[in-house]
């Protein structure tokens, strides 16, 4: 995509976003962010971030004690529609054409 057809579709209503996950290893627990996503206006958020909700509700909760503290952050965040990183995005991707070429 070009910058002026996301500045189009954010205009519309689209957004960046990442989704959280949650992983247990017994006394280990891993809390990550998936790769950024860049949703249209109409984009289901919730179905997005599906597999990485059910990958915390399975492999999360078994590290103590921080693997149900975790695991519950991650699926609250991914159900209200990811983590929005629009304007850091954006603001990189400014920051990105406005450098000086050497």
């Amino acid at each position: 995509m070009r910058a002026g057809e996301v500045d189009f579709e954010i205009q519309r209503g689209a957004r960046f976003v990442l989704f959280q996950y949650c992983i247990s290893i017994i006394v280990l627990t891993f809390r990550r962010a998936s790769d950024i996503y860049f949703l249209r206006q109409g984009d289901s958020a919730l179905t997005r971030g599906l597999p990485f909700t059910l990958l915390s509700l399975l492999a999360g909760w078994w590290g103590i004690p921080w693997g149900p503290i975790y695991t519950i952050q991650s699926v609250y965040n991914n159900s209200r529609g990811g983590i929005d990183v629009t304007h850091s995005v954006l603001k990189s991707l400014g920051a990105g054409e406005a450098a000086p070429k050497a």
